[in-house]
């Protein structure tokens, strides 16, 4: 879903500076990237986990729909470690 609007958690600031992660890293993952996992449940609002490549890189980005505020919530950005994801860092090692 794109929305003109992105809202930022606190602990999404904070890892993105920690990582090197900018405000456009994080938008082009929200428009361009891949859906790799889907959790309904979640309140307020459902999330997703979304997989892009900066630079050659892979980061997750976990975000929500506030429909209401046509606003994608960013509730975490992350460089997936290689060791819990699979080669495609798409899927969860078991």
């Amino acid at each position: 879903m794109r929305y003109p609007r992105l809202i930022f958690r606190v602990h999404a600031v904070r890892r993105m500076f920690e990582r090197g992660i900018s405000e456009a890293d994080v938008r082009e993952i929200l428009e361009n990237g891949k859906v790799i996992e889907e959790n309904l449940s979640d309140v307020p609002y459902p999330s997703r986990l979304m997989l892009g490549f900066i630079e050659g890189q892979p980061v997750h980005v976990v975000a929500s729909d506030d429909r209401s505020a046509k606003a994608a919530v960013v509730i975490t950005v992350y460089r997936p470690d290689a060791v819990r994801w699979d080669k495609k860092f798409r899927r969860r090692k078991k």
